[in-house]
């Protein structure tokens, strides 16, 4: 009854954020490279008559880019969105979407002019009502398709340069799931050739902020299809558990009684189909995932590789990973050393920042450990615990920025691998956004956490940490310095007692007058020093 109600709320649809907007799914829009959709609101692309945006010529980034990718020209993300389109909307003010039609996250309102700003909470904390709301919406995103968006179903080159369109309507949750895949698909180089060394979602600066965006148009889209404007994706914090706590029927799905790798029968997420998983069929084929379905979701928590991951991530883990001051490092990739990101990614040990590949740490230990659908990169979003552990990974994230307050040329502006410079546009968002914009904290994007909503000592004490760093940092020369102003106050002080008994002789009807001037100064001069 209750996945009939939610059903009956999909008539107050809204442009949204995705992948290839629908009405930009064509001929005349591919051959143009124009993807300027009318708003509704009053008919005029990109609500240019309303003063909400207007059709420009995207601005790609010039930066250089690392050496991984050794290749030009010969994949569809590569400058996004531009092998696609060259002209789409760019809003003004708080306006955002592919028409200009929706209010930037974290603003609401007529004219966007209204603060947001809601509650991401603990998973094990809903309430019962609350926890099967959360399962039914998910449910809901699986049973209904996207009204706004399509997914390619081919290349560019396979659709004959935009003549041949080859797109496919997907439901709501599959949706994400394939841009999931898209951004870390290999590059098809042609035959049965491909390039695996390639990511734009992972394994680089991007890394949290796509997520990030990934995760904000997620549950915007779950607001739309339901009504529930209030809803935020809980998380499952995972820091010492001893096992998967959420697989069970009453939360993500238990173990099914006979066959370990699949989901119990009792569970709504048994009948789910995945979609996307089968990279070296696609490889050999040299096609892209359409979205078929491929069977089930299979997870079988705990009966991973060990030598690989021997535990789940602990709190001295994650309090590691936060106490590192550099965000990237190095090469910036898998590699990278001292790196924050690449340690909460999981690719450095987090108990010393050192680069291992060969062993999973925070992220990526949890994917690993689920032992199915979530431990391949390309198709792990299809279970749908995905969504509640980088809601986790994301809460580490706005930790450290509340910890360091980086400036936003903390992030790198060049050299990162392709797609993972500040000023590239993520794949494969429509409407466009550049990492840079979600390397911000979560407040100004209209969203924060239960368990960072701490008392005002906390907080005070985590505004003067990164003051207190940089303190130490130049310890020495603040004491260098008070010496020096020291030596430099004593001899003024000296020569100022030696001006006065000079003028001893002064008339004593000015006298007062010319002391009290005098002192005056001194006083402020040397108080200023």
């Amino acid at each position: 009854m209750l996945l009939f109600a939610l059903g009956f709320l999909l008539v107050i649809l809204q442009p949204s954020t995705g992948q290839f907007p629908r009405v930009c799914a064509n001929t005349q829009s591919l051959l143009s490279k124009e993807c300027c959709p009318p708003w509704d609101g009053d008919g005029s692309p990109c609500g240019e008559l309303s003063r909400r945006g207007s059709c420009q010529n995207i601005l790609l980034s010039q930066a250089p880019l690392g050496p991984q990718f050794p290749f030009s020209g010969v994949d569809d993300r590569e400058d996004w969105p531009s092998v696609f389109y060259n002209r789409t909307c760019r809003c003004e003010g708080n306006f955002m979407g592919f028409n200009c039609g929706e209010c930037k996250f974290g603003f609401s309102g007529l004219n966007c002019t209204e603060r947001q700003l809601r509650t991401r909470r603990n998973i094990f904390q809903l309430t019962t009502n609350e926890k099967n709301k959360f399962l039914a919406y998910l449910n809901l995103a699986k049973n209904i398709p996207s009204q706004d968006y399509v997914i390619a179903t081919g290349t560019y080159t396979q659709m004959n340069n935009g003549s041949n369109p080859m797109f496919r309507v997907i439901n709501v949750y599959d949706l994400f799931v394939w841009m999931h895949y898209y951004a870390s698909r290999d590059t098809l180089l042609g035959g049965s050739s491909v390039w695996r060394d390639i990511d734009f979602a992972h394994e680089a600066p991007g890394f949290l902020p796509w997520h990030r965006a990934f995760l904000l148009m997620w549950e915007r889209q779950i607001q739309k299809i339901t009504g529930d404007e209030n809803f935020t994706i809980p998380y499952w914090d995972w820091r010492d558990a001893e096992d998967c706590g959420v697989c069970t029927d009453e939360y993500m799905g238990g173990r099914h009684p006979t066959n370990p790798n699949l989901l119990s029968l009792a569970s709504i997420f048994s009948s789910w189909q995945v979609i996307c998983t089968r990279s070296e069929e696609y490889n050999s084929q040299q096609a892209l995932c359409n979205a078929t379905g491929e069977g089930p979701i299979r997870r079988n928590p705990g009966n991973h590789d060990k030598s690989r991951t021997p535990r789940l991530p602990s709190s001295a883990d994650v309090e590691f990973c936060l106490s590192l001051t550099q965000y990237e490092s190095g090469s910036m990739d898998k590699m990278a050393n001292y790196s924050f990101r690449n340690t909460l990614e999981g690719f450095a040990d987090p108990q010393t920042a050192i680069s291992n590949p060969s062993r999973s740490g925070l992220h990526n230990a949890l994917h690993i450990y689920m032992n199915g659908s979530m431990s391949q990169v390309q198709g792990s979003a299809n279970d749908p615990i995905f969504v509640i552990h980088h809601a986790f990974v994301d809460s580490i994230f706005e930790r450290w920025l509340r910890r360091h307050r980086p400036i936003l040329e903390v992030y790198p502006a060049a050299n990162a691998p392709i797609g993972h410079n500040r000023e590239n546009y993520m794949v494969p968002f429509i409407p466009l956004y550049r990492n840079g914009e979600f390397f911000k904290p979560s407040r100004e994007l209209g969203y924060d956490y239960e368990y960072l909503q701490e008392p005002a000592l906390q907080s005070f004490q985590d505004f003067l940490t990164p003051y207190l760093q940089q303190a130490r940092q130049i310890w020495a020369w603040l004491v260098g310095a008070a010496v020096v102003g020291g030596m430099v106050t004593a001899a003024l002080t000296g020569l100022i007692k030696a001006c006065r008994k000079k003028k001893g002789g002064t008339s004593s009807e000015i006298q007062p007058l010319l002391i009290e001037s005098e002192d005056y100064n001194n006083i402020t001069y040397q108080s200023n020093f």
